[in-house]
């Protein structure tokens, strides 16, 4: 009688593929590999194969979430902002700098999706950017694991975030997905924090996020973690194009080029004081990063000086936000035409924005009005 035998045959296939849609709109990009496990019994001539797919099993994993989720999923607008003015007023014992400065909202902002991941194991982050990190180094991977942390939390999620504000452009876009993906988690979880508390956890891992937990409006001191929520100073209409070169300024070699006492010493509550009743000017849409950030990048300081030229009265102020690279003009949705004509800015990004808030217990939402008028890379396939 022959002797019966089976053995075990594994395939591996890779292949990309485009993204997988939920039937919500929720897409989850991923590199995908297909495992086919097949089992044959040589008994008879007849073959019996059985294939093992990952993929529908994590769907149906997905399903069941979405059944007994009260919510599974949920996409928010991460807006960034722009600094009115910025002091800085002292070097610290620990190294930083102290700083004053009135930060708002703007419309510009990226969005960004969450799911609840059915594998409670880790967190899956994809983006359309090439060169976003997608590992624990993202500051929105940071901020779910802090949620975690604190709060002994056991979701997980998958993340998709669409990118709009270029990095590197002094506009705290990251801070502003860490304070999103921290929001989402708190409603995921039944809104278990305050935001009190998610704005004073937030500093433990960077100063500018704790801001992004305001109503859209604040005069922000120490390294920018010590926030004071105001009344919005400058009207809410008040149009603004928001233009940075390819180039970005690397914050900690724009602070290593600053020179406390070639800062300016005018008080910053009376900076405050006069944009509260006077509204944005030159005169006071100070930053004392400006100087070393042109140091650094010496075409940032020759852009903003063409911008204020042939601009010819149409902006109220020009002026750097954060460390740079963005360059605000405020009173003008529109660049100037030497943006369009000189073959050195045809890679600039260029977008208009206009000042926003947030409703009480709400978060941000994104305007109607802003576009940015230089889309960022075509999408790239990351999963972390």
């Amino acid at each position: 009688m022959a002797m019966a035998s089976s053995y075990l045959q594994c395939n591996h296939q890779h292949q990309l593929h485009l993204p997988s849609i939920r039937p919500n709109g929720f897409s989850f990009f991923k590199p995908k590999t297909n495992f086919r496990r097949t089992q044959l019994i040589k008994c008879t001539r007849k073959q019996v194969e059985v294939v093992y797919d990952p993929d529908e099993r994590r769907n149906k994993l997905a399903d069941e979430v979405d059944r007994e989720a009260p919510l599974s999923r949920l996409t928010l607008f991460s807006p960034c902002k722009i600094n009115a003015f910025l002091r800085i007023t002292n070097k610290r014992e620990d190294g930083f700098h102290d700083l004053a400065s009135l930060f708002h909202v703007i419309s510009l902002g990226d969005t960004i999706k969450f799911s609840l991941s059915p594998l409670k194991s880790r967190d899956r982050l994809s983006t359309n950017v090439p060169g976003i990190p997608v590992d624990d180094s993202n500051l929105i991977i940071k901020a779910l694991n802090l949620y975690r942390k604190k709060t002994e939390s056991d979701n997980f999620f998958w993340i998709h975030l669409d990118k709009k504000v270029p990095s590197g452009a002094g506009l705290g876009g990251g801070s502003s997905n860490a304070a999103t993906a921290l929001w989402a988690a708190n409603q995921f979880n039944g809104c278990v924090a305050t935001e009190k508390e998610l704005q004073e956890w937030s500093s433990e891992i960077g100063s500018d996020i704790p801001f992004f937990f305001s109503h859209g409006a604040a005069y922000c001191t120490g390294r920018g973690e010590v926030v004071q929520d105001i009344p919005p100073p400058i009207p809410l209409d008040v149009p603004m194009v928001l233009i940075k070169p390819r180039e970005a300024c690397p914050t900690a070699e724009v602070y290593k080029h600053l020179r406390l006492d070639q800062t300016t010493k005018v008080d910053p509550l009376t900076l405050l004081e006069q944009i509260s009743r006077n509204g944005l000017s030159q005169d006071v849409c100070i930053n004392d990063l400006e100087a070393p950030a042109f140091q650094v990048l010496p075409s940032l300081k020759r852009l903003k000086q063409r911008i204020i030229a042939a601009g010819r009265g149409q902006y109220d102020a020009v002026f750097m936000s954060g460390s740079g690279s963005t360059i605000v003009g405020i009173g003008s949705p529109d660049p100037p035409q030497f943006i369009y004509d000189d073959n050195e800015y045809e890679d600039v990004f260029l977008s208009e924005a206009r000042f926003i808030t947030r409703e009480v217990n709400q978060w941000y939402r994104e305007s109607a009005s802003t576009n940015a008028c230089s889309e960022p890379p075509a999408f790239s396939e990351t999963v972390g």
